[in-house]
């Protein structure tokens, strides 16, 4: 196939494009480089099924040829990131949706939404299933990002059900791995550059609140084995084995043999006391399951903070 990545220079977009590439598939780039980084994409440069088109998707986005499928990954994705550009965030959550899903009726293909368990809010079940509606505050700091998600997929079914477009749409939950920048603002980046610097790791809260973290490597075999099944509606794609905040920050510090303390800091608005997929379509429809244990993942990731090498 030939496939459009929207976001390439992302952490998730790049390693989406390596993977769909060794798959044998020719790969079009396209990224404003707003939170996306040329580092991510520079080995690609100079392969023959790579092309790059540097592009803000909020505009009309035009690509010459066929494409028999859309990646639609573009979209600041952490707090940080969403906090400092609030407009963009909701903008390409609109109208770079509406752009790529026009594309995809123009070009007549199938269209995949990155979508985000944020659009479970502050949940009051967990584990999270896909029938969940949510807990989210619209008009809180944190409601730019959830709600751009919320709205993009309110219309990506609308185009599957007005236009008849296949679309697969994917809530990623926490994921990490090699190409996250120092500066991301998750804590797995925080913890481990803090760690590496014997600075203090901040953990905010009581460090009680929990997430579920997915390996890289997991989430984009995830992606491959959505883009390639029918499914329609909305799946879960994380890894659901839960942790505390606070254990995290603990795992990091040893496996970095850092000398770094824990600074308690007031936990942020509307910040997720819980996050744990409920994975059971992704394993019933997909025989998908998360293979990399938490600490081999950080292991790599580590690495990766130490060395530069992706």
């Amino acid at each position: 196939m030939r496939i459009l990545i929207t976001g390439v220079a992302g952490f998730i977009g790049s390693h989406l494009a390596d993977y769909l590439l060794k798959k044998g598939h020719r790969v079009v780039g396209m990224d404003n480089f707003l939170t996306g980084r040329k580092e991510n994409i520079q080995h690609l440069k100079g392969n023959s099924k790579f092309k790059f088109i540097q592009h803000n998707v909020t505009q009309y986005i035009q690509v010459p040829g066929s494409l028999q499928a859309i990646l639609h990954f573009a979209s600041p994705a952490s707090p940080i990131d969403y906090l400092r550009h609030p407009i963009p965030t909701l903008k390409v959550g609109a109208l770079g949706t509406h752009n790529a899903l026009g594309l995809a009726k123009k070009k007549r293909a199938l269209f995949m939404l990155a979508s985000t368990s944020e659009i479970y809010g502050d949940p009051l079940i967990n584990p999270q299933h896909e029938g969940y509606w949510g807990n989210v505050n619209p008009i809180g700091p944190r409601g730019v990002y959830d709600e751009a998600k919320r709205f993009a997929e309110a219309i990506t079914m609308a185009y599957h059900r007005s236009h008849k477009i296949p679309v697969r749409i994917v809530r990623i939950f926490n994921t990490y791995g090699p190409r996250m920048r120092r500066e991301d603002g998750r804590a797995v980046p925080n913890f481990i550059s803090q760690a590496l610097m014997n600075k203090s790791i901040t953990v905010y809260g009581k460090g009680n609140q929990t997430r579920s973290l997915c390996y890289i490597s997991d989430l984009v075999e995830g992606l491959y084995k959505l883009l390639n099944s029918s499914l329609n509606e909305p799946v879960n794609i994380g890894n659901p084995h839960e942790i505390t905040i606070l254990s995290l920050a603990k795992i990091i510090k040893r496996l970095t043999g850092s000398s770094s303390k824990i600074l308690f800091k007031p936990l942020p608005q509307d910040d997720p006391q819980v996050r744990r997929p409920d994975i059971r379509l992704a394993r019933r429809k997909l025989h998908w399951n998360p293979k990399i244990l938490l600490e081999e993942g950080l292991r790599e990731t580590i690495r990766y903070f130490q060395t530069g090498r992706r």
